[in-house]
């Protein structure tokens, strides 16, 4: 009796150590697409991502580099101050987009141009994603632009 007890605790545990590596494989396979990492200008210069990978660069719209052709798509420089990456968009941009203005853009490396599936702009004057700051403080070119009034996230109390 002692015997069989100790036999059926062994099967369990090893029917649920083989659920729970089956599970978190599918969960691996299922979020396999959503997974993008961040990348900053200086980083995509030093070493270039392989073009199949989808990634997020993000910093500042290089002055004088926005150029709205006749067609949809748009060209622009991202910059971190370190280096400058060239971005080709088609689609709209968002309203507060502009030149010298913090953004992040979601698409792949390809032939040096990283080709945007996603553009996205700050959404007012005090915003900038922590990944931008962390890139724009390590080139030493970020300005804290709350300093006098909230935080550089964005964030207010109680959201």
């Amino acid at each position: 009796m002692r015997g069989l007890k100790k036999k059926r605790r062994i099967q369990i545990l090893a029917i649920a150590a083989v659920a729970l590596a089956v599970s978190t494989a599918l969960i691996g396979y299922a979020m396999r697409d959503g997974i993008n990492f961040f990348r900053s200008p200086s980083q995509v210069a030093e070493a270039p991502p392989p073009e199949s990978e989808v990634f997020r660069i993000g910093g500042l719209v290089e002055i004088g580099t926005l150029v709205r052709g006749t067609s949809e798509t748009i060209t622009f420089n991202v910059t971190d101050g370190g280096a400058s990456v060239p971005v080709s968009y088609t689609g709209v941009l968002p309203d507060l987009f502009g030149e010298n203005e913090g953004t992040v853009a979601t698409g792949s490396l390809k032939n040096g141009v990283f080709v945007a599936t996603e553009v996205l702009a700050r959404h007012d004057e005090t915003y900038m994603p922590k990944e931008v700051i962390d890139a724009l403080k390590e080139q030493g070119v970020y300005q804290d632009p709350s300093a006098s009034s909230g935080d550089a996230y964005g964030s207010t109390s109680g959201s």
